[in-house]
């Protein structure tokens, strides 16, 4: 009797088995195909653009007119990118750069700021916050020629937008200092102190 019932639990025990052997099976090769999988190459941080040659632009301004590089030669350009229009950041950004305006004048220079925003955003930003220095819209692949279009995440979800960078460009068109991935606070005051002393 006794082995009839240890028989009985062998053959009991030999589906389990198989079934739990097709599933680590299974689970193997699952592994083994995601480890030789090619991975994707990780994105490569913008390259510094700091002593080179500005890249040209030219872009629509606020005022429905239109600011090119060219057209500032002789004079010192700050030009900052920035994600959006009004948005607590970015006003936060401009304003600083509007109450620093008459100091960054005092050192020949010029601040232009420049989103994706188009121009009648930029007119009504502008006018709400009374600022005292053109807004740009970047409608021609600018902001990738500064290495500041990148991808962004925010609550999960990820996407490619403007990275808050600023730049000096001298007289001759050449790049002297630049920002990337800038904070906010005390910003503005960090670059009239750059341009003091450059």
């Amino acid at each position: 009797m006794a082995a009839k019932k240890a028989k009985s639990k062998t053959k009991a025990k030999a589906p389990l088995k198989k079934a739990v052997k097709k599933v680590v099976k299974k689970a193997t090769k699952k592994i083994a195909k995601k480890a030789a999988a090619p991975k994707a190459a990780p994105k490569s941080a913008a390259k510094s653009l700091l002593g080179k040659r500005a890249p040209d632009f030219s872009m629509p301004t606020d005022d429905g007119g239109t600011v090119s590089l060219k057209s500032l030669s002789g004079k010192r350009v700050v030009l900052y990118f920035y994600p959006k229009d009004d948005t607590p950041g970015c006003t936060v950004e401009a304003c600083a750069f509007r109450d620093n305006l008459p100091k960054f004048s005092t050192a020949n220079a010029v601040v232009i700021g420049v989103s994706k925003d188009d121009s009648a955003s930029h007119k009504k930003f502008k006018t709400k916050f009374k600022l005292n220095f053109p807004l740009a819209t970047d409608a021609s692949k600018v902001c990738e020629a500064y290495g500041v279009w990148a991808q962004k995440s925010m609550y999960g979800r990820t996407f490619m937008g403007v990275e808050r960078s600023t730049f000096i460009i001298d007289e001759t068109g050449v790049v002297r200092a630049e920002w990337r991935k800038v904070s906010v606070p005390g910003h503005a005051e960090e670059v009239r102190k750059a341009l003091e002393i450059l």
